[in-house]
């Protein structure tokens, strides 16, 4: 199937009588017959669902839907973007060990890596992901577990160069780890450049309608673990009566082991009536994500021809410095994010967000309304102005993520804004 009927119809095929609408399994415990058909599954040697935390028919439906969508071995859900991305690194990483980040990415997975990971004794070390190859080598220790960046970043809309960044990774036999939360997979699939494991805030793009938190970390199945960087993969798990990732579970080591090992001792799941959500609004996806695109296209034309306007940045407009990239990487669009900058900084900015009527203010985006926020006093209010200029955001940038309404309804809330600003 096309990606558009994966999105229907993957992960969850009903039998004969059975309900054409994935069921919620609500129940925390499975029940068996017989201890040894327990012992089986606590051994790793039989699949099957016994404990929610673990597994659960729902969760594991929409986990083998999105693995599909991205072209992966496997997929985990987990109760956020943030526990997805805590969870992905801690199956790769441990104390003493090294990561290299673009510093584009997400305010709070910013600061999840460069405070809370220190404190694990995890370092990283974040790079300018335009800088040159040589510059970004040098940010390589003999430590380096993992390479981290978004593809789209949120709010800076810089687009990574997934391709190159693999490269450099590989080179040095580390895997990369990518954000796709706002392209989806139906705007970029990372695999296919070169990224081994994708991580999603479902919360966003994929559930669409601001209903339920939630995250997913799917693994491609084409990083070699046994290169001797990664001797947990490779050598007896104790806590597990000696089972070898690589070994036993092949191409998805990785994924068994976020989830047997971190979400077993973690235990940021996902419940069962969340992921039903989040298959819900998978189902339109496809359809969503092209009405974002074509909106916030004509949206972000509007601005960048206002006069009262600093600055634009969507990677979907041709003046865009990451336009070459948004083209190679993201040519069915670059979803409904915008960042911008009204002429007279923050008391200007202030002032238009407190003007607008259709258009909330939402600590949130990626909904099928249209919604701003002012992230330098809101999502990335921990970082200092230094680092908020590292991240691309400058004091008075607005973010607009760009909703499914009327293109015109939207942009006369805008102008008339804009007016009293």
């Amino acid at each position: 199937m096309k990606l558009e009927s994966q999105c229907i119809h993957a992960g969850y095929e009903p039998k004969n009588g059975e309900p054409c609408a994935l069921p919620i399994a609500q129940s925390t415990t499975f029940r068996y017959t017989s201890t040894a058909e327990v012992a089986k599954l606590f051994d790793l040697t039989e699949a099957g669902f016994f404990y929610t935390r673990l597994g659960n028919p729902t969760v594991d439906a929409v986990e083998r839907k999105v693995a599909e969508l991205e072209g992966g071995v496997g997929a985990l859900a987990t109760s956020s973007g943030q526990a997805a991305t805590l969870t992905a690194i801690l199956a790769i990483c441990k104390a003493g060990d090294h990561i290299v980040a673009s510093s584009s990415i997400y305010g709070g997975t910013f600061n999840l890596l460069g405070v809370t990971l220190r404190r694990f004794g995890i370092d990283v070390t974040f790079v300018d992901q335009n800088a040159s190859s040589e510059e970004l080598e040098k940010a390589f220790r003999p430590g380096t577990k993992c390479v981290f960046g978004e593809t789209i970043a949120n709010p800076a809309l810089t687009v990574f160069d997934i391709e190159r960044f693999a490269k450099l990774a590989h080179a040095r036999k580390v895997p990369l780890i990518v954000d796709n939360t706002f392209a989806t997979p139906y705007l970029c699939r990372p695999f296919e450049w070169g990224a081994d494991i994708v991580v999603h805030s479902t919360t966003k793009y994929l559930d669409g309608h601001a209903v339920q938190v939630g995250g997913m970390i799917v693994d491609s199945g084409n990083f070699d673990w046994t290169s001797g960087n990664f001797p947990e993969f490779t050598e007896p798990d104790d806590s597990y009566h000696g089972t070898v990732y690589v070994r036993d579970f092949g191409k998805a080591a990785f994924i068994v082991k976020a989830r047997v090992q971190i979400m077993r001792d973690l235990g940021c799941c996902q419940t069962a009536q969340g992921a039903f959500y989040v298959n819900l609004g998978i189902q339109t996806l496809p359809v969503r994500m092209e009405r974002h695109c074509r909106n916030a296209e004509k949206v972000a034309a509007f601005l960048e021809s206002h006069p009262k306007i600093e600055f634009v940045n969507y990677p979907g407009l041709a003046s865009s410095p990451e336009h070459a990239l948004a083209q190679k990487y993201l040519p069915k669009g670059v979803a409904g994010v915008i960042s911008f900058s009204l002429k007279g900084g923050r008391e200007a900015g202030a002032r238009f967000i407190d003007s607008l009527k259709m258009i909330t203010l939402e600590v949130h985006v990626a909904d099928i309304r249209t919604c701003v926020l002012h992230p330098a006093s809101s999502t990335h209010r921990q970082l200092t102005d230094e680092q908020l200029v590292d991240c691309g955001i400058t004091p008075g940038m607005v973010r607009l993520s760009v909703g499914l309404e009327d293109p015109d309804d939207i942009i006369g809330d805008l102008e008339q804004a804009i007016a009293k600003a």
